[in-house]
């Protein structure tokens, strides 16, 4: 795929985070400018970062759950060829621990930012009859795995990328989500200092016996966003060490075979 993306703009939302660092660098390896979207002002870092390996980075410090800021940002970076809606964040656990501002929070920094993002860059992509949108979403999507407010959000998104795929098909754009088991990144950190054993507990349900790591969800966004993808639009793909192919831990109870 070398230099597959040269000339081109890739808007990375989240762009700070575990997975969004592979895709900037991988992409801007690729030969893109990198638009970097983030609430944190780590984006800057990142630009250092990459800078020195000859990256061309435009970084803008936003929340996306804040629609005109969005648009601003977007109005900055000129023409987006690929939007890669990856940011998201879960903050609440069960529905017991989520009040309805903490319930509006999570949609909006998930879902509406998402949307919002595409709103964004659809109408340049329409006027270029081209354009490539790639959402992050989670397998908390397809079934109730805890964080009842995320997964509402995530669900959302894959709605949102079927939508997309089939109200923009005929512009020539094309939508498809990835669906990430857990991943490792950061965040679990801070769970580890609660209980260290707990990836290895999640190992359980996972057929390869491990969880995934961020530059492997990284690696199947490329895909999407190239023209070896192009005749997928409407996919969520689960990128997850089979956790979705069905619950192994069940299935070793009930044959009580170790497999």
């Amino acid at each position: 795929m070398s230099g597959a993306f040269t000339g081109k703009t890739i808007a990375i939302t989240g762009a700070a985070g575990g997975i969004g660092q592979w895709l900037c660098r991988f992409f801007g390896e690729e030969g893109a400018t990198i638009a970097a979207l983030d609430r944190s002002e780590g984006v800057h870092d990142l630009v250092d970062t990459l800078g020195k390996d000859g990256i061309a980075v435009k970084p803008a410090v936003v929340d996306i759950a804040d629609a005109a800021a969005v648009k601003a940002a977007f109005a900055g970076f000129g023409e987006v060829h690929v939007l890669i809606n990856n940011a998201g964040v879960s903050r609440y656990k069960t529905l017991g621990q989520t009040d309805p501002e903490g319930w509006r929070d999570d949609i909006d920094a998930n879902l509406n930012g998402a949307y919002a993002c595409a709103r964004a860059v659809l109408p340049q992509m329409v006027e270029r009859r081209a354009g490539n949108i790639v959402n992050v979403g989670s397998v908390n999507g397809l079934s109730a795995l805890g964080d009842p407010a995320y997964s509402a959000a995530k669900a959302g998104m894959i709605s949102l990328t079927r939508s997309l795929a089939q109200e923009y098909g005929r512009y020539g754009i094309r939508a498809n989500i990835v669906l990430p088991g857990t991943v490792r990144t950061p965040i679990w950190d801070e769970r580890k200092a609660k209980d260290p054993n707990v990836l290895k507990t999640l190992e359980r349900w996972y057929p390869l016996g491990r969880i995934v790591e961020p530059y492997e969800v990284a690696r199947v966004i490329p895909f999407l966003a190239s023209d070896a993808a192009s005749a997928v639009t409407g996919a969520a793909i689960p990128v997850d060490c089979g956790l979705t192919a069905g619950n192994i831990v069940m299935a070793r109870e009930l044959t009580l075979e170790d497999f």
